[in-house]
């Protein structure tokens, strides 16, 4: 596996770790319909974040809302928009971005609710 993949899995965990602290449900981890994958499913009450990862060994240096595309949008709406259908759950699904910064041993994790809409 190359080294950014293996650098993003580390992002996904310490995001899976973060989200578990803060009261989050991990209902799925690389989940994937067709030809998107979301990274992390978590509910809390009755809220189901649909969250994309993104892992840096430094700084972002776009706004959070120019990283993710509008294509990676759309396929992450229609994956979620399965799940919620095949859970047959009564959520409110909200998108949400955690960025995973390391920087020396230690990373800085940023939660963005509600990061991006799907329409």
């Amino acid at each position: 596996m190359a080294d950014h993949n293996t650098f993003g899995k580390l992002g996904e965990q310490k995001a899976v770790e973060f989200l578990k602290a803060s009261g989050y449900e991990i209902r799925a981890l690389n989940y994937r319909w067709s030809n998107a994958e979301v990274d992390i499913i978590a509910a809390k009450g009755n809220v189901l974040a649909i969250v994309e990862v993104k892992s840096r060994k430094m700084g972002f240096f776009k706004e959070i809302s120019e990283v993710i595309s509008a294509k990676k949008i759309k396929l992450l709406t229609m994956a979620a928009n399965h799940f919620v259908e095949e859970s047959d759950d009564d959520f409110e699904v909200r998108f949400d971005v955690i960025t995973v910064i390391q920087k020396g041993e230690k990373f800085e994790i940023e939660h963005f609710e509600n990061a991006f809409y799907h329409f």
